[in-house]
């Protein structure tokens, strides 16, 4: 959620933004704001000169009645329950303009950086550095779920039994190979500094709409029947709703941490053969960094974090890029955002196993997470940044693809083998 100042000072940068997001149809908000900003500010005035007036005549009223002046004294009165009654109106109107002045106010999206390419939707998106160049292998890589059953490593006809379309089993040395990832890079974001956290995996609703948009809410959270939670899509979304409402010390910033949780999300929507198996699925596992930190701190560790990924990739041997995000490619709360590919031997392409984002202070508006500026002993509102360390599902394609061997094993990089019990390579089992 931007600053309304932004709006009160300059409602053509914002309609500018919103261009620039290829979001016109958000375009009338930015006058509906303004108006409303208005309406209520002359309400607040007015509300304000009545309660001031309502304790003047409050004075006179003990006065009149001292000096036995009953009809001045009921005149006063009068006048008071008048006014009373109109305090009344004004603070039911303001509590109506104030629902519909946020509503519009969460819908418009945040200011994004001057250096974000241009373009409605991903195909704009700009190839970044390229970390490890692929090479050929030299003979076809066969689709991920045929690697994984070889090593009876996954069971789908169980899991649609159990639990439909979008669900599996890992077994044996494959979900071995799973958990050892996501303990390798819990150790290595530990050994970044951050510090680790299993946060809970249900959140209430007020955090659900400060963490995100309406829009990818609906189609991403699951809802507890009768209940006022929802199934975390990312740990992100507890993980930052954990400082929600609160004001933390100049000194103790930037918070630096880094979650484990599994993530739930709907998926949405047919897909082809190349993103069925265990790419799109409705529950997996991930390893999460978040930074709460200074304005002038949040480019740095946007940097910072995304580069965690690459060398955590790079670490395990697998050949990634970064993709700058173009501008309608990014969710509303975004500044920027840049996403980590790993290279798929088999597609011969790059798909996506990470994404960094910047979000400036707009998730901080929204909860209401602040910092007290040692220099000018003011509340500030924080800047939050988010990003995958590791998610073990996608990661576990781009890993098998790129360790398969022409003879069917899967090669296990040095940085995996104390996770893996010295284990040097997987074998096929059939």
């Amino acid at each position: 959620m931007i600053d309304i100042n932004l709006i009160r000072c300059d409602k053509e940068l914002v309609k500018e933004n919103i261009r620039k997001k290829f979001q016109d149809s958000k375009l009338p908000l930015v006058d509906e704001a303004f108006d409303l900003d208005v309406k209520k500010r002359a309400l607040q005035k007015e509300g304000d000169a009545l309660r001031a007036a309502r304790n003047t005549l409050a004075k006179q009223i003990g006065l009149f009645m001292k000096e036995k002046r009953v009809a001045e004294a009921e005149e006063a009165k009068a006048k008071s329950k008048a006014d009373n009654e109109r305090i009344a109106e004004i603070e039911k109107e303001e509590a109506e303009i104030d629902e519909r002045l946020r509503a519009c106010m969460m819908s418009i999206p945040n200011i994004i950086a001057d250096d974000v390419p241009l373009g409605p939707d991903e195909t704009h998106n700009v190839q970044g550095e390229i970390f490890i160049e692929p090479v050929d292998k030299g003979f076809e890589v066969p689709y991920h779920v045929e690697i994984l059953e070889s090593l009876c490593g996954i069971d789908l006809d169980a899991a649609r039994r159990t639990s439909g379309n979008g669900f599996y089993y890992l077994t044996g040395d494959v979900a071995r190979l799973h958990s050892a990832v996501l303990a390798y890079a819990r150790d290595f974001m530990i050994g970044k500094g951050f510090t680790y956290c299993i946060p809970p995996f249900m959140i209430h609703s007020s955090v659900v709409s400060g963490v995100m948009s309406f829009d990818d809410m609906e189609g991403m959270m699951y809802k507890i029947e009768g209940e006022d939670l929802y199934l975390i899509g990312t740990s992100e979304h507890s993980m930052i709703g954990r400082f929600m409402g609160t004001t933390i010390d100049e000194d103790k910033l930037p918070k630096t941490l880094t979650s484990y949780s599994p993530c739930f999300r709907k998926e949405k929507g047919a897909h082809g053969i190349e993103e069925r198996g265990i790419y799109r699925i409705h529950q997996f596992e991930k390893q999460e960094m978040i930074v709460i930190c200074k304005p002038e701190e949040s480019d740095m560790w946007y940097e910072r974090m995304w580069n965690y990924t690459v060398e955590l990739f790079v670490s395990m041997e697998i050949p990634v890029r970064t993709l700058i995000c173009c501008s309608g490619d990014l969710g509303d709360l975004k500044y920027r955002s840049v996403d980590v590919e790993a290279w798929s031997p088999r597609q011969k392409k790059y798909f996506e196993v990470g994404s960094c984002s910047n979000l400036t202070d707009a998730q901080a508006r929204r909860l209401g997470i602040r910092y007290k500026s040692n220099e000018t002993g003011k509340n500030e509102f924080c800047h939050t940044l988010n990003n995958t360390v590791v998610a073990p599902p996608r990661m576990l394609i781009a890993f098998l693809e790129n360790h398969l061997q022409k003879d069917g094993t899967v090669y296990i990089p040095p940085v995996i083998r104390p996770y893996m019990g010295g284990m040097e390579k997987l074998t096929p089992k059939k």
